[in-house]
Formats: C-alpha cells, structure tokens, sequence
C-alpha cells in the first residue's frame, strides 16, 4: 500500500521515557519526514516543559500541523490545545496515558488533571482494550471529552515496541484512511 503524504507539516511528540529506536514513533518519523519533539528531561518530565517543547516543533514547522502523539504526549497535547488552540490542524493520538490513575507514577502526576475540553481540531483516538495504563472505559471517557474518533485495537497493550508495535505499518494504514475520509470531508 502506498500512504499519501499528509497535506501539512507533521510533529512527532512521544510520551514519557521517549520513544526509541524500535517505537513506531521513530519509524514513522522516517516515513512521514515529520518533526520530533525534543524536551529537556524525558525521565522527569514537567508539564511546563514539554508545552515548551511542542510549542518549538510547532514553530519549526511553520505552520499548523498535524500532531502524532503518543502516552503521555497525548495528555501533553490535550493542555497544549487549551492554551494555542490555532497551532495544531489534526492529531493522532495513541494510548493516552491516564495521570489520574490509581499507582500512576509520581514522575507523571503534575500533568494532571486532564484536560476535558473538546479539542479544537479534527482528531483520531487509538486505543488498546488491554493497556496497562489507561483502562478502556478512561480511553473511552478521554476520547468522548476531547471529541476524538476512536479506533479500539484488541489486545494491544500499551501500542509500543515492549507490545509488539515496532514500524506499525497498520497504524499507518489507520492514519492514512483517517487523512484520506477528513480530507475529503
């Protein structure tokens, strides 16, 4: 299958720990000649820091793009639309990290509450029925809130490259019919 191309720039923003070499993130960077995000502490993340970071890829993009994000930078992305809601045309967003969660890790904590505002821009919610971080009712909730499509994969775990979603090609092929039917929308 050939993907096309989106029509606007693309930012890659990974979630907590980033997303290495073997994550779908780091292939499709490649494959979509997209923008990463960078922060300055991945291990220690700090909301103030990561809005910081989107916002710089997002000027380096120079104009409204479509963001791919993943876990936690889903929940990056969700404050980050309340504060510059003109800055982002779509996003893709994979397996938000629920925050709020009972034994969420204290590293994560300061990004919430969670945003539950609709967002101001078309987006696609994928999520796992089985994701060890965010229960498929909260996946559900948080797409509902943010006014997201959603996408359910079964037994998917966390949708990284610890559960078996190294290049992800059929991500891309998600990504490239939601492009395709919003486009033509």
């Amino acid at each position: 299958m050939t993907l096309c191309r989106p029509p606007f720039p693309v930012v890659v923003q990974p979630g907590w720990k980033n997303s290495g070499a073997a994550h779908w993130q780091s292939h499709w960077q490649v494959a979509l000649g997209a923008r990463r995000v960078h922060n300055r502490d991945w291990y220690a993340p700090r909301l103030g820091d990561w809005l910081a970071g989107l916002d710089a890829a997002l000027d380096a993009a120079g104009e409204p793009a479509l963001v791919i994000a993943h876990s936690l930078g889903c929940v990056t992305l969700a404050h980050y639309a309340r504060r510059h809601p003109h800055r982002v045309a779509a996003a893709v967003l994979v397996a938000p990290a629920d925050v709020e969660r009972a034994g969420a890790p204290e590293q994560i904590a300061g990004f919430g509450p969670i945003p539950r505002e609709p967002l101001p821009f078309p987006s696609l919610l994928i999520a796992s029925d089985d994701d060890p971080f965010c229960r498929a009712e909260r996946a559900q909730s948080l797409a509902g809130h943010w006014g997201s499509e959603l996408v359910w994969l079964a037994g998917a775990g966390h949708i990284n490259a610890d559960s078996g979603h190294g290049p992800w090609q059929e991500g891309l092929e998600l990504l490239d019919d939601w492009l395709a039917g919003r486009l033509a929308a």
